[in-house]
């Protein structure tokens, strides 16, 4: 909305005039009513001196008006000197409201301008839409943002993965290709290091792998879309806990997914805590995604006649031997431990961060 600025705007001290006129009062008598000194007054009326709540108390008590009167043709006047507000910063504002702007720029998904048509034009680019008031969407039928809402933080983090994506080279994609590779990823769920593998293995599979910090505030875990015209699977990770058998369950959840063939018509989106927290009201596909990635971590017979002869004391020596017997590495016995018993505060220095293993080899952002 333009603002209203009036076509002339008068001090204060004006109206003071007149009314001293329309009275016969001097400058002089009306110091000595409101107990005030002449100079005062006379500043008020010549504009050398403003109106403050106590003078407009005073001038009010006076003259039969009300306080916010003369408070008013203050303001009105002080705002009348200023130059009128940027049409920019009502722009800006409206960028802040709609996108993360700050954080974007911060994580450099966008460069910063200081002209605002500028930075609009690459928040549009980035969210391929043509005007503030679009929709954002993802894919042929993504969730759906009403107009003028805050973009979803969890699709601001996917347009970014998929972004990233688009610059990875990988084999052409074959279901019976990532089943050979999950053969090769198993391999690796002993020993930490091991982890650096992983993205090499499902390029060679076909499979882009994405690692993207998740934004403030966003619950987002992983991802699983398709982009070349839905022959080629992106599976995107934010590490939010970065702890090893979060990864493994949740690399392993959305692999289960590409194989599926699920994340086409629309992205498999997972903001939930899909290994421990937040399993109800889950569809079909994502029950079995879960309990696909939980066989993978520890074949579930295997660990339930673990639970069985051990609960409800455990020992660090006995977690050992197990992920030895089953060829894990300990921590990821304790995050399905921790699932199955819903005792979350066992063992957690068995489990160890993962980060640094894939910031080498994994195309990365915000480590």
């Amino acid at each position: 909305m333009t603002e209203r600025i009036p076509a002339e705007v008068f001090p204060p001290g004006e109206f003071l005039r007149d009314e001293l006129e329309v009275r016969g009062w001097t400058q002089e008598e009306f110091a000595e009513i409101i107990n005030r000194s002449t100079r005062l007054v006379n500043e008020v009326i010549v504009g050398k001196r403003g109106v403050t709540p106590d003078t407009a108390r005073a001038f009010a008590a006076a003259l039969g008006t009300s306080a916010h009167l003369w408070m008013n043709l203050e303001t009105t006047y002080q705002l009348s000197k200023v130059a009128p507000t940027s049409e920019s910063i009502a722009q800006a504002a409206r960028l802040s409201e709609r996108f993360p702007v700050r954080e974007m720029v911060k994580r450099r998904w966008i460069e910063t301008s200081k002209n605002v048509e500028v930075l609009e034009k690459r928040l549009l680019d980035y969210f391929k839409i043509k005007s503030i008031r679009d929709d954002v969407r993802f894919s042929h039928a993504a969730r759906k943002n009403s107009k003028n809402e805050k973009a979803d933080l969890q699709l601001v983090w996917l347009f970014r993965v998929r972004q990233l994506a688009h610059t990875l080279r990988v084999s052409k994609y074959s279901k019976e290709t990532l089943l050979i590779a999950l053969n090769e990823l198993e391999a690796l769920m002993e020993e930490p290091e091991e982890i650096r593998n992983v993205p090499r293995i499902l390029e060679q599979a076909g499979v882009r792998l994405v690692i993207v910090k998740a934004l403030p505030n966003s619950r987002i875990q992983g991802a699983c879309f398709w982009i070349n015209n839905e022959k080629s699977p992106v599976i995107g990770l934010s590490l939010s806990y970065g702890r090893i058998d979060n990864f493994w369950f949740n690399l392993r959840h959305e692999i289960e997914h590409v194989l599926n063939g699920d994340g086409k018509t629309e992205p498999m989106l997972d903001d939930k805590d899909i290994l421990f927290k937040d399993t109800l009201n889950l569809s079909d596909k994502e029950k079995h995604a879960n309990d696909e990635a939980s066989e993978f971590c520890v074949p579930q017979q295997k660990m339930d006649d673990f639970i069985a002869r051990f609960d409800p004391i455990y020992s660090t020596k006995n977690i050992v031997e197990f992920a030895r017997l089953v060829k894990r590495h300990p921590g990821i016995i304790v995050g399905q431990l921790h699932r199955k018993t819903g005792r979350y505060d066992l063992f957690r220095k068995l489990q160890v961060n993962i980060r640094k293993e894939l910031v080498g080899t994994a195309l990365t952002d915000g480590f």
